[in-house]
C-alpha cells in the first residue's frame, strides 16, 4: 500500500544542500516494529525543523522523513497491548530522528513508544501539546515533586511565546502559579496574558550582564528553553530555595555560572529531557494532561492547523527563523 510522506533528501554538491518533498512511499518502506500506524495528526517542533534542514546532529542517514511527534489510530499490531482501532499517541523516543516519523501518513514503531490517548483530549488535541506539552509536563512534574509551590512567588517562563514556553505558560497558570513571561515579540502581550501569565518582561529582564555570582532575587521560580547567559541569569537571580527547569537552548548550549546560586541560595537546576523519558512517566503525564491539568481550553489560541504541503512551504522555514508563536499542528490529507 502507498502513502504520502514529506521526505529530506541530500542534494550533493548543490545549493540548497537538502530538498524537501512529498512522496509517495510504500508500507514496506517503513522499518520494522510492533505496531503499524496511520497517522491522522503531527506537529512541528524546533528539532523537525532541524531534521527537516540536514542537520547530522538529528538525524545521521537521508533520505529520512521528519516528525517526532505523531496522533493517529492503530492499523496493524502483534503486541497485545494495541489492537487495531486503538486511537495512540508517539512522542520522541527516535521517532523522526533516525526512525520514519509523523510527516508520514504511516510509522510502523516499537509497541513501547506507543501511549493510548486518554480520554479528555482528541487526537488533535495530543498533538497540539506534543513533545512541547510533555516537556512542559514533565518540568512541572518535577517541580512539584520538590514541594515547589505557587505560594512561594513569581515563575518566570523564558521563550514564553514558543511550543514548550506557551505550554510552561499556560500549565503553571492552570496551577495557581504567578508567571512572568519573558518575550521578545512585540506583539506577544494579548497572547501571553490569554495564556494566563500575569506580568510580561523582555529579555534584557534575564540577561544580567554584570559579572556577579549572584545578584538580588526577582523571582521564585523559573523555566527556560534558552539556555547560555539567560539560564546563568535565572540561577544568581533566583530566591531561597528556587527552582530552574532547563529545557532549551535556543541561545546557547553553554553555561557559565557559579557554585553559589546552590550553595548559599539552595537553588535546585533540574533538566528535562522527554525524548527518553520511561513509558509508564509519559502514561502518567498524558493522563494528568487529559484531566487536573487539562488547558484545552486555550488550545485554539496556542495552535495553527496546517497541511504537509504547508509546512513543507511554510512553516519549517517560520520557525527557524523564530516567526512562530504556539504550536503547529500537521493534518494528514487522509483525513476526512
Amino acid at each position: 500500500m502507498k502513502f504520502r510522506a514529506l521526505m529530506i533528501q541530500e542534494n550533493a554538491g548543490s545549493i540548497p544542500a537538502f530538498v524537501r518533498e512529498i512522496k509517495e512511499r510504500n508500507l514496506e518502506d517503513l522499518p520494522k516494529g510492533e505496531v503499524l500506524i496511520k497517522v491522522l495528526y503531527s506537529s512541528l517542533n524546533y528539532k523537525d525543523a532541524l531534521s527537516a534542514s540536514g542537520n547530522k546532529g538529528i538525524t545521521k542517514v537521508y533520505p529520512h522523513t521528519p516528525g517526532i511527534d505523531a496522533a493517529g489510530i492503530v492499523e496493524l499490531s502483534t503486541h497485545s497491548d494495541f489492537i487495531s482501532g486503538d486511537e495512540v499517541i508517539v512522542t520522541g523516543y527516535d521517532l523522526g530522528m533516525n526512525t520514519a516519523g509523523g510527516y508520514g501518513e504511516y510509522i510502523r514503531v516499537p509497541a513501547q513508544w506507543v501511549v493510548h490517548k486518554p480520554n479528555g483530549l482528541s487526537l488533535q488535541d495530543s498533538m497540539v501539546l506534543g513533545t512541547a506539552g510533555i516537556t512542559a509536563a514533565i518540568g512541572l512534574f518535577k517541580m512539584r515533586s520538590l514541594g515547589f509551590s505557587p505560594n512561594q512567588g513569581t515563575v518566570v517562563v523564558t521563550g514564553s511565546t514558543g511550543g514548550v514556553g506557551s505550554m510552561a505558560v499556560a500549565l503553571l497558570s492552570k496551577l495557581g502559579y504567578a508567571v512572568k513571561a519573558v518575550s521578545g515579540k512585540e506583539n506577544a502581550a494579548e497572547y501571553l496574558h490569554f495564556l494566563g501569565a500575569k506580568e510580561i518582561a523582555p529579555r534584557s529582564f534575564v540577561d544580567d550582564s554584570s559579572g556577579k555570582a549572584l545578584i538580588k532575587p526577582k523571582w521564585a521560580g523559573a523555566f527556560d528553553t534558552v539556555g547560555g547567559n539567560v539560564l546563568a541569569t535565572l540561577l544568581k537571580g533566583c530566591g531561597l530555595e528556587g527552582v530552574v527547569v532547563s529545557t532549551g537552548l535556543v541561545q546557547s548550549p553553554e553555561l557559565k555560572t557559579t557554585v553559589f546560586p546552590f550553595i548559599l541560595n539552595g537553588v535546585s537546576l533540574l533538566g528535562v529531557g522527554s525524548a527518553e523519558t520511561p513509558h509508564e512517566t509519559k502514561e502518567q503525564l498524558w493522563q494528568l494532561l487529559a484531566g487536573e491539568w487539562n488547558i484545552s481550553d486555550k488550545f485554539q489560541a496556542i495552535s495553527k492547523v496546517v497541511s504537509l504541503e504547508e509546512l513543507s512551504d511554510i512553516y519549517i522555514d517560520k520557525i527557524l527563523r523564530g516567526e512562530i508563536m504556539g504550536r503547529v499542528v500537521v493534518k494528514h490529507a487522509h483525513q476526512s
